[in-house]
């Protein structure tokens, strides 16, 4: 299996989970302000929002695999996936100020479009470093349980990573009441400095030498085609990947409609830092604790555990749409428990999928390419997930336009019809309760386990 350690150093682990101050800022903050940004602040409408942020997803889901090549084409060349992580984390943080850097005055149509181009830049930025990072735990160790220590830490500093953008972007926001174009200006600039950080710092734990085969993608379209021949012999990917795509449709959903919720559902647009707070500190007390579970009972079943206390959850936040009010704060923590394991298992699986997939090829000589493709595992991947935060967003801009939502511009106030607030709180509770459901039929069909690892990996 090549000449890896099984055991990873504490600077190692260290350094690669403080990676997802990047991954786990770029996902929130853009998920949890970014149409509420368009709609309420620079006066463009519901579905033209979606639109907007969709848009720059599927360019983002359009070039993961094509990345994901060009990741292990450099591994093979400069033995190393580094150099495309420090691209990304060196650009991630000008595009993202951009994004929130529309000047004051512009129409609509200007400002939408303004968005959109600094948006997709900053999407595909973010590609260039997660995709190689997503590929980085299966090739660091062999050990089965090693990674979820590995990925266990990657989670903690994940939900780090929620709450202080989560939580802090819209406090920095509010500290400038009297002009908000200005507050989400300085939220994008404090928040790239963190973004950059993270993400710099965890490029330096990339290996420095090429550890197994590699074929090279010669071009775009054998990119796509290595992309579709996983999921094609993959069946533990694709059983995966299905699970966490609409999982992260779900939160994706939920995310998004967590500022609408402060805002129409309780009463006050900073509620949204309590409902972060409620909901991260569960997660973070949890996340070791998921990987003792999975230690004891299996990272599958501990996973299928994780999403039945999702699904709990969020069924009992159905009942926001009758009852109203600061009680909805304990099912969220409830769901934030649940949320460590969604995130921790899922990704600890991953590497063992692309382990598992990897030994097998080398052993038996099956499938097209080289005996290594994490990077195009790791595309793909970052594409299904991706499309679910993506998604998410895009439904509750749906849900927002049938129930007759009214977007606004600074300065000006609407009052919301009684069904634009009810949509809301169905886009928070009972959708993604049914997507969360539908989530665990297809993680049934999950059938890998740790001994068929273990004795590939022997």
């Amino acid at each position: 299996m090549g000449s890896r350690s099984n055991s990873l150093s504490r600077g190692q682990v260290t350094r690669y989970a403080i990676g997802s101050l990047g991954t786990g800022g770029f996902a929130t903050l853009p998920g949890l302000v970014l149409v509420y940004y368009l709609t309420d602040s620079l006066g463009v409408t519901a579905l033209a929002a979606g639109a907007i942020v969709t848009a720059a997803k599927v360019w983002d889901v359009l070039i993961d695999p094509v990345i994901g090549g060009i990741s292990d084409r450099a591994l093979a060349h400069t033995g190393s996936r580094r150099r495309t992580m420090l691209i990304g984390g060196i650009g991630l943080p000008i595009a993202f100020i951009l994004t929130f850097a529309v000047p004051a005055g512009l129409g609509p149509v200007p400002a939408a479009l303004w968005v959109l181009v600094a948006f997709m830049f900053a999407a595909t930025f973010f590609s260039l470093f997660q995709v190689p990072y997503i590929a980085l735990p299966a090739e660091l160790t062999d050990d089965y349980r090693e990674r979820t220590r590995l990925l266990s830490w990657r989670v903690v500093l994940l939900t780090v990573a929620i709450l202080l953008f989560g939580a802090g972007g819209p406090e920095l926001r509010a500290m400038f009441p009297q002009d908000p174009l200005l507050g989400y200006l300085v939220m994008a600039i404090v928040a790239a400095a963190i973004l950059g950080f993270g993400m710099l710092t965890s490029a330096s734990v990339a290996p420095s030498r090429p550890l197994l085969p590699v074929r090279p993608g010669a071009s775009i379209a054998e990119h796509y085609r290595d992309g579709i021949a996983v999921l094609r012999e993959s069946q533990p990917f694709r059983a995966l990947l299905a699970t966490f795509l609409l999982q992260g449709l779900a939160t994706g959903m939920m995310l998004a409609a967590a500022q609408y919720v402060a805002r129409w559902v309780l009463g006050d647009e900073t509620a949204v830092t309590q409902l972060f707070v409620a909901l991260i500190a569960p997660a973070l007390l949890m996340a070791p604790v998921w990987k003792l579970i999975a230690d004891r009972i299996g990272k599958e079943r501990a996973f299928r555990l994780a999403s039945a206390v999702f699904v709990l959850a969020t069924l009992v936040l159905g009942a926001m749409v009758w009852m109203p009010g600061w009680w909805i704060l304990a099912p969220v923590a409830l769901a934030g428990a649940a949320y460590a394991g969604m995130q921790t298992l899922p990704m600890a699986m991953l590497p063992d999928v692309i382990a598992y997939d990897r030994t097998l090829r080398t052993e038996e000589g099956q499938g097209s390419g080289g005996a290594n493709r994490s990077g195009i595992f790791g595309g793909v991947w970052t594409a299904g997930e991706t499309t679910g935060m993506a998604l998410g967003g895009t439904v509750l801009t749906i849900v927002l336009a049938i129930t007759g939502y009214l977007e606004t511009t600074v300065g000006k106030t609407v009052e919301q019809p009684e069904s634009a607030v009810v949509g809301i709180a169905v886009s928070f509770s009972i959708l993604p309760a049914i997507l969360m459901i539908a989530s665990m039929v297809t993680l049934a069909r999950y059938h890998l386990r740790e001994h068929d690892i273990v004795g590939t990996s022997a």
